[in-house]
């Protein structure tokens, strides 16, 4: 067997599987119930502090 047919055998099959799993563990962690807040926050970030420096938070 040369080494094309083997690699679009393996593309073809397992490395499908692979990729769909990563995608889909990607929804996941993109879409859980705790990342609202950190979204909102990071697509808010070219809108705040226009004049200064953000205030220090402790």
């Amino acid at each position: 067997m040369e080494t094309y047919t083997l690699l679009r055998a393996f593309a073809d099959s397992w490395m499908l599987l692979l990729l769909f799993a990563v995608f889909i563990a990607m929804l996941i962690w993109v879409f859980r119930p705790g990342s609202t807040a950190v979204h909102k926050d990071t697509a808010d970030i070219p809108f705040r502090h226009d004049d200064k420096p953000a205030p220090v938070q402790e």
